[in-house]
């Protein structure tokens, strides 16, 4: 996949730190606080780019992604706050409470693309389903209305197929002709546990068009 990114190379103290944002905004796509149970819902153009975007940051160990999503379109399905999408190596060097400094910097950056690898990507994420017992997952925390995801490359591969899942099937869900939302996958297994050990982190993948949803119309059809 073709990504066309905005880049930012900003210091703080002895360290430098490259982060980098979608050129456009995911419009129709939002996510909703996933202290424990978050929804995110997306097109087909949001989360297509979101699985780039988790790709890209697979492979990228010492770049930050910043996905601003609360400033697009309102999602009018979802309870919770709103909140922005960062994704991180622990190499980055990132503190989620040093985030709003950075985040404040963010204002002259430079046009990069970048081409993300979907074999790779599918080979390692499959390859983190085959080590139940031993898989790398991502560690997350809310802060500053942004939500955290810091982890490795292959949790961060299994985390993008499932974005690429819902963005090839979602639209040829039957419900999505009339406007409905479609639940397609989550991620789960990625998440590290949180405290409360009866319920497991979880992050609902939803599909849902944009309106005017008489224009939109199911592949093949």
């Amino acid at each position: 996949m073709r990504l066309r990114l905005r880049q930012f190379r900003l210091r703080t103290g002895p360290h430098e730190h490259r982060v980098v944002q979608p050129w456009s905004p995911l419009r129709h796509t939002s996510l909703r606080d996933p202290e424990e149970y978050g929804l995110l819902m997306g097109d087909h153009d949001g989360l297509n780019r979101l699985a780039g975007l988790f790709s890209f940051a697979a492979y990228s160990r010492h770049t930050i992604v910043h996905v601003p999503l609360r400033d697009g379109v309102p999602p009018d399905e979802g309870r919770g706050e709103l909140v922005d999408l960062v994704l991180a190596h622990p190499e980055a060097g990132l503190r989620p409470t040093k985030w709003p400094e950075l985040r404040r910097r963010l204002v002259h950056g430079t046009p990069l693309t970048v081409r993300t690898d979907e074999r790779r990507t599918d080979r390692d994420a499959r390859a983190w389903l085959d080590r139940p017992g031993s898989r790398d997952v991502l560690r997350h925390t809310t802060h500053a209305r942004t939500y955290f995801l810091i982890g490795g490359r292959d949790a961060f591969a299994s985390a993008a197929t499932a974005f690429a899942y819902a963005a090839g099937w979602g639209p040829r869900h039957k419900r999505v002709v009339k406007g409905h939302s479609a639940c397609m996958t989550c991620l789960h297994g990625e998440l590290a546990a949180g405290h409360d050990i009866l319920r497991h982190p979880e992050i609902v993948i939803c599909f849902k068009p944009y309106p005017p949803y008489a224009h939109f119309r199911r592949p093949g059809r």
